[in-house]
């Protein structure tokens, strides 16, 4: 037999084994992951849950929230480049609240991700910030998590605010002309956080009955 048939069964024989290794540790990787998915799903669903009930009481509606929602493309108003969604909050079948999935583009460090519950009257239920890249003890007192004021943290100013209270034009951090604070050295945080609020709260009075109206899960 000569070297070379020997080199290429030997070949072959290896090849054939990196392949039936590849086919069975994809298998037990696929099987893995079938197996923990309702785990990971029903923590994420949780994850999700924490944050809407921090701007938006779990007592001011009834039904399956994360169920009930419209999915949002490319919505420029809202920062959404690549989509997102929005919830619908409902109490004995009556609108109740927009809970918004938004982006303030514009923070000193990126994007800044926010959750903003919205009343059907207009008027928000709460904002937080879900995800940024603000400078940490600067700019980061936007998540209140973060914020070492934990009495009064700066984001709770929004609270119970709409436009009919202070007008768009009055929507400002106070450096800017406007009505709400900021802290001093990290205004661009505080102003990217601002902007998009009122940017949520505009496109909800909007589009409020369009949003309601929509079947669940569609897109606008």
């Amino acid at each position: 037999m000569s070297d070379r048939y020997t080199a290429t069964r030997t070949s072959l024989r290896t090849a054939g084994i990196m392949i039936v290794f590849t086919l069975a540790f994809t298998a037990m990787m696929s099987q893995t992951y079938r197996a923990t998915r309702p785990a990971i799903e029903a923590s994420e669903q949780e994850q999700k849950m924490r944050l809407i009930n921090d701007v938006l009481p779990p007592g001011s509606y009834d039904n399956t929230l994360l169920e009930d929602f419209v999915a949002a493309g490319r919505t420029p108003e809202l920062g959404l480049d690549r989509g997102g969604r929005i919830y619908r909050a409902r109490r004995a079948g009556v609108p109740a609240a927009l809970v918004f999935e938004a982006v303030a583009p514009d923070g000193y460090g990126g994007k800044i991700q926010l959750v903003v519950a919205v009343g059907a009257e207009g008027r928000l239920g709460g904002v937080r910030v879900t995800a940024h890249k603000e400078t940490p003890g600067l700019g980061d007192y936007i998540d209140p998590r973060k914020d070492r004021n934990k009495t009064q943290p700066w984001i709770g100013q929004f609270a119970g605010m709409s436009l009919a209270d202070v007008a768009p034009a009055q929507w400002k951090v106070k450096r800017d002309g406007g009505v709400f604070a900021y802290r001093i050295g990290a205004t661009i945080s505080a102003r990217a956080v601002t902007n998009a609020t009122r940017r949520v709260l505009e496109y909800a009075a909007k589009h409020r009955d369009t949003l309601f109206a929509a079947s669940t899960g569609s897109t606008i």
